[in-house]
Formats: C-alpha cells, sequence, structure tokens
C-alpha cells in the first residue's frame, strides 16, 4: 500500500507542477522542496517499516490492468534487501538536487524532468516484471538527455547527450531480444517464478551474455565506460549527481537481481571474463584519473574504478563479496553525489572546471576545504566512514575466492588515494592564484545543508554498517543459497 502511495503522490505532484507558471519562481521552489521532502519521507517510512529479519518480497503490489490472453503484463511491485537501500537512496538524492537547483533558468522544465527521473527509477528499483523492467530502465535515458542537452555547460553537451543515449541503448537492445525470448518459452514475464525456471546451460550463456552487455553499459565495466567521462563533463551538476549517485547502480542492481538470480550457472561460467574486464577497469580508470586536469573528469574515472571493484564484489560468489558490494554501491551514492556537488559550487562561482586556475582556496573558502577534505578522505577508503566499510569488506570477500584477483584489486586503493590527494593538495594548497579567482564567496547555508546531510549519513555508514547490513543480509543469504542450489 505504502509503494502505492509513493507513486501516485509523485504522479500526483507531476500533474500540479504542470498547473504552476513558469514565472512564479518562488511558488517552484516551496512546492518542489514539500513535495521532493513529503516523498522522502514516505521512502523512509517505508525502510523503518521494512522487516530485516524477513528474507521475502515486501511491501507486495499487484495491479492487472495490462494483460490480456495473448499477453501476460502484469505489474508486480515489491522490495527486498537488495533493492531497499537504492530505493532510499533515490529520494534522498533528489531531494538534495530539487535544493541544489533553485537558481537555475526554467526551473518549471528542470523540476519537471527531476521528478519524472525519480519516478522512474523507483518504479525499476522496485518492478517485479522483467518487460516492464526493462521499460523503465531504458525510459532512464530520455530525462537524462534532456538534462545533458538542455542544461549541459559546454558546446559539446549535445554530442556528450546522443553518446550516452545511443551508446546505452544500443547495449540493451539484446536484453530486449533475450526478454521477448524468454516470455516465448515459460508464458511470464514474473521474475519470481522465473527464478525457478532452470534454463539449459547453452541457453543460460547466451541469455546472460545480452544481459551483460545492458548492465555492464551501466556501470559502466572496461570497454564500455566511454560514455560516460563525456557525459559527467558536459551535465550539469545535478546530472553529474544522479550518474553517479544513482544510475550508475542500475547495473549493480542488474547484476544481483537479473543476472545471478535468472542464469546462476552463466554467471558462474563468464565470472572469470568478468574478473578480467573489472581488473583491467580499475586499474585503467584510476591511472587515467590521475592524468586529468578536468576536476568533473577526475571523478568520472573514479567512479569507473570504484564501480568496477563492486562488479568484483558480485561476481565473487560468496556473501562478504556481494554484502559489500551493496554497501559499497550505496556509500559511492553519496561520496561521489557530494564531490560532484562540490564541484559544482566552484563552477557556480568561477565558471572554469579546469585545475590549472585553481589553489589556495583554503585560504578564501575554509568551510567548502573542510568539506572537500572529508568526501576526499572518504573517497580513499579512510577509516571511519562509509567507503572503508564496503572496500575493507568487498576485498575480504574477493581474497575468500582468488587471491591474486584481491591483491590487483587493492592496488586501486593505492591509486585512488593518490588521485584523490593530488587533487585536494593542488586545489586547496599553495598560493591562491588571484589573477583568476575573484570573487571570494564561501559555501552558503543551502550548500552547507546539502553537504553535511552527506556526510553525517556517510558517517553514520562507516561508524553504524550494521545497520545498513542488516537490511541486506537475509535476502544476500537466500540469494547465496538458492544460486548454490543450481549450481550443485
Amino acid at each position: 500500500m505504502l509503494l502505492t502511495v509513493i507513486f501516485a503522490s509523485l504522479v500526483l505532484g507531476l500533474l500540479f507542477l504542470l498547473f504552476i507558471p513558469q514565472n512564479n519562481i518562488y511558488s517552484l521552489r516551496i512546492f518542489s522542496l514539500l513535495f521532493s521532502g513529503f516523498v522522502l519521507i514516505l521512502s523512509t517510512i517505508l525502510f523503518v517499516s521494512f522487516d530485516f529479519n524477513n528474507s521475502n518480497i515486501q511491501f507486495y503490489t499487484y495491479f492487472n490492468f495490462l494483460s490480456s490472453e495473448n499477453l501476460n503484463i502484469d505489474f508486480y511491485f515489491g522490495l527486498d534487501g537488495i533493492s531497499i537501500l537504492f530505493f532510499v537512496l533515490t529520494t534522498f538524492l533528489i531531494f538534495l538536487c530539487v535544493l541544489f537547483v533553485w537558481n537555475e533558468k526554467f526551473l518549471k522544465s528542470y523540476l519537471i524532468l527531476l521528478f519524472l527521473l525519480e519516478l522512474v527509477l523507483l518504479l525499476t528499483f522496485s518492478i517485479l516484471n522483467i518487460f516492464l523492467f526493462y521499460i523503465f530502465f531504458e525510459f532512464i535515458l530520455f530525462p537524462m538527455y534532456l538534462l545533458i542537452g538542455i542544461w549541459g555547460s559546454r558546446e559539446k553537451k549535445i554530442r556528450a547527450a546522443y553518446l550516452l543515449f545511443f551508446y546505452t541503448i544500443a547495449c540493451s537492445l539484446l536484453m530486449l531480444a533475450a526478454i521477448l525470448y524468454i516470455y516465448s518459452v515459460t508464458g511470464t514475464f514474473n521474475l519470481e517464478y522465473l527464478s525457478f525456471n532452470n534454463f539449459d546451460f547453452d541457453t543460460q550463456l547466451i541469455l546472460w551474455v545480452a544481459f551483460f552487455l545492458s548492465f555492464s553499459s551501466k556501470i559502466p565495466m572496461f570497454p564500455f565506460h566511454i560514455w560516460l567521462p563525456e557525459a559527467h563533463v558536459e551535465a550539469p551538476t545535478v546530472g553529474s549527481v544522479l550518474l553517479a549517485g544513482i544510475l550508475l547502480k542500475l547495473g549493480v542492481y542488474g547484476f544481483l537481481r537479473y543476472s545471478l538470480t535468472l542464469f546462476p550457472e552463466g554467471s558462474l561460467f563468464f565470472s572469470p571474463l568478468v574478473y578480467a574486464l573489472s581488473l583491467v577497469g580499475v586499474i585503467y580508470a584510476s591511472i587515467t584519473a590521475i592524468k586529468q586536469t578536468d576536476l568533473k573528469k577526475i571523478i568520472a574515472y573514479s567512479s569507473i574504478a570504484h564501480m568496477n571493484l563492486v562488479v568484483l564484489g558480485i561476481f565473487s560468489g560468496n556473501i562478504i563479496g556481494i554484502e559489500a558490494a551493496l554497501l559499497q554501491s550505496v556509500s559511492h551514492g553519496f561520496v561521489a553525489s557530494a564531490l560532484f556537488f562540490l564541484i559544482g559550487m566552484l563552477y557556480t562561482r568561477y565558471h572554469s572546471r579546469l585545475l590549472f586556475y585553481y589553489g589556495g582556496i583554503v585560504h578564501i573558502m575554509p568551510l567548502y576545504s573542510f568539506f572537500m577534505l572529508f568526501f576526499t578522505m572518504s573517497n580513499i577508503a579512510l577509516p571511519g566512514t562509509s567507503s572503508f566499510v564496503g572496500e575493507f569488506l568487498l576485498l575480504g570477500g574477493l581474497f575468500q575466492d582468488n587471491f591474486f584477483c584481491a591483491l590487483f584489486a587493492g592496488l586501486s586503493v593505492v591509486l585512488s588515494g593518490a588521485y584523490s590527494l593530488w587533487l585536494y593538495n593542488r586545489l586547496s594548497f599553495g598560493n591562491l592564484k588571484s589573477e583568476f579567482i575573484k570573487k571570494y564567496d564561501d559555501i552558503s547555508f543551502k550548500e552547507f545543508f546539502i553537504l553535511i546531510s552527506l556526510l553525517l549519513i556517510s558517517l553514520f555508514a562507516g561508524i553504524f554498517p550494521v545497520y545498513f547490513i542488516d537490511y541486506t543480509h537475509l535476502s544476500v543469504v537466500k540469494l547465496f543459497i538458492f544460486i548454490n542450489s543450481l549450481y550443485f
């Protein structure tokens, strides 16, 4: 029932937003903030009401209004420990994004796209129908395409928007063909039913590859990562926040919910390939980040490295690795989002993201420098932050499966320290470049609220990680037992 209320609220909110005049900025700001806050409160109630001692799908919702004798498309919704964290993360980041964009041009259109994106993301993380999952999964590209194409900051924004759209949708066409094949064989799109339908080995291999291409391009894994740095650089600040904080998690969610569940033997067979691609992605992205001079590109390649590390945890084949991958995904949502917010705040003031023009920021923006230091340390997994717990457990899970892979993956911690500390040192210390920096303006109250919210939740997840692990544990154990029952 609560899921239905959230979806209905978002639809009604979008409709109400259409009737607010575009020039009534004050009403748009107040309504959007209250409305996004209301959805966040509802999702928090959902989170608190979630029974983490129950591994089954909860808040089950069913609608039957598109089914017919020839086509079985039912709307099944529900959440378990794998999806609940992504669900709440989405509402939390959308609320912060709404607050951040108050001064944007064409505010009404901006807010409509943000709420539409929130609705589709929440549907994607809760749908239990694989065909509708594909529809929502791909529909997310449309609002993101418009966000980058309209509100992007540089001349290449249209190219970046097309690159995002065509690169990711092309990789998903095989998944659509695979879904239609599954329906032709089983007669259903219901994920719960399909999880007990054991396809033969050869079929699993083909279907796994089709799903893999789609999910790997969203994460993105090497070599499907080419679109991400360009999209980040050209996107507005909230576009980068949503890309790093939520959209990259769609691939993680897809691997856990579909690839491992529907094609366990295919996942086991291709795990060496996944390990090889992920390890190359981790090392390559980390080294490439060191060479960048654009602030956004540094964090973009950092995101590629961290998400490829998450993929290693997913395919580690043990409970610790999978739980760590989930926790690290959520942690990356907090940390990467905060770093992109921080870069956006600098760009708003000085209209440049080139590192050459910055230096000595600590002298004029001490509060900004404090937040930058905290999230830089969190990005390199400093103990006490959420990233430390995720990476420590993830490497522990890899050591259980493959010592040499864990050893090479551990290099990412060293390399992330190299590019993160280099970035912070160049940005904050040294002499102030007064010939470029004319405005001495530390963060505002609005910006402080955004950053302190992300800081507190990152600290909480780092000090009390068991609170988040409790939500995921039984669902991960259930998935692990299910997979192993089919393996052996």
